[in-house]
């Protein structure tokens, strides 16, 4: 009996040492080093206004309905851009109903930004991401949608491409991935820019 209550005491100690150690000390550090480090990105990269109100983050997507914004990619998380509920279709390359939500959504998307029945449509337009939360859409995406946001927000063509441009980020690390656009960035910018008259 001795020996089983020191094998208790040792494993009772051992549990509440390794829960201090583990379930507080451990999370405190990783938290105060990130808030050290990398302070703006460990508070979730908000977007705030100049009043303090915040827009949106930089690494989530959310939706901007009408052709005066640039719009993300197609989200299959939750209702749509729904953070609590990150998530893709897990529809396969052979699911007929992917087949079928890409064809619609190709055909939507040329109508949308008045493009030719033949336009080749780039595939970050048509399909979701993993997450369904991606906030970056491909270059050629933005740029396919850039004569439909100069015409509804009345500004030159050109200055849209500039916008684009300011708006792309490169790869990470500077050779992972591709480079892309933040449409949130792009589309605060947008409403951050004055009208023609």
């Amino acid at each position: 009996m001795t020996a089983f209550l020191r094998d208790l005491k040792t494993a009772s100690l051992l549990t509440l040492l390794l829960a201090l150690l583990l379930g507080g000390a451990y999370p405190l550090a990783v938290w105060a080093g990130a808030q050290l480090c990398f302070p703006r990105q460990a508070n979730g990269s908000l977007i705030r206004d100049a009043d303090g109100t915040v827009r949106g983050s930089t690494r989530l997507a959310q939706a901007f309905p009408g052709p005066a914004y640039f719009h993300p990619r197609p989200s299959a998380a939750g209702a749509g851009y729904d953070a609590a509920n990150s998530g893709g279709s897990n529809l396969g390359p052979t699911s007929r109903a992917l087949a079928d939500r890409i064809a619609s959504a190709v055909t939507a998307f040329r109508v949308e930004n008045h493009l030719p029945p033949s336009a080749a449509v780039p595939a970050d337009a048509v399909t979701a991401s993993a997450s369904g939360l991606d906030p970056h859409i491909s270059p050629a995406n933005a740029a396919l949608q850039a004569a439909r946001v100069a015409q509804a927000r009345g500004l030159p063509l050109a200055r849209i491409r500039a916008m684009i441009a300011a708006a792309t980020e490169g790869p990470d690390l500077g050779c992972l991935g591709d480079p892309g656009v933040n449409v949130i960035r792009l589309n605060l910018s947008l409403d951050a820019s004055p009208m023609l008259p």
